[in-house]
């Protein structure tokens, strides 16, 4: 897999989307190269254990959209919602299980928007599809999938705020 082009592509695509309403949402981009894999994730600070470092955190949610040789091979491109050791978010009491159970209640509203889609997963991965690789079209699709995130985030707030703390 040629790493730079498509780290290239998924800039591209982040350069067009970091506009006023990811901002607004408060939604971050990130670009990275993690085993073997070059991905797109959209996150909130808010939604990790440490929000000054959110991508590192040890507990966090986001999405993720990323290639590799074996996706190029199927003709593929993927994404996923994860939820990582929601247990160690602070101001919140979240048994995984339970959240990914609300999480996908509230996704299934929503979820014939949302191409090869399965939410049969453990408590980590909240759902995961996959669209059809077009190389002369990433920047375009990366940019719809990362819109429906936008649209998709506030169940994701919505969610969490059910398990907040009570001051």
């Amino acid at each position: 897999m040629d790493e730079s082009f498509y780290g290239h592509k998924f800039q591209e695509a982040v350069d067009t989307l970091s506009g006023k309403e990811f901002i607004n949402s408060d939604l971050r981009l990130s670009v990275d190269t993690i085993l073997e894999s070059v991905a797109l994730k959209i996150y909130k600070p808010e939604w990790s254990s440490t929000p000054e470092s959110p991508m590192d955190a040890p507990g966090r949610i986001f999405f993720s959209v990323w290639i590799n040789e074996k996706s190029i091979k199927e003709g593929k491109l993927y994404y996923n919602i994860h939820a990582l050791k929601l247990r160690n978010l602070k101001g919140y009491k979240i048994p995984a299980r339970n959240f990914a159970e609300d999480f996908r209640n509230r996704f299934a509203e929503n979820q014939e928007n949302w191409e090869n889609v399965s939410v049969q997963y453990g408590p980590l991965t909240l759902m995961e599809g996959w669209i059809e690789l077009r190389p002369d079209h990433i920047q375009n699709d990366l940019c719809a999938l990362a819109r429906k995130f936008l649209n998709l985030s506030p169940v994701i707030d919505e969610v969490l705020t059910a398990y907040r703390l009570k001051p």
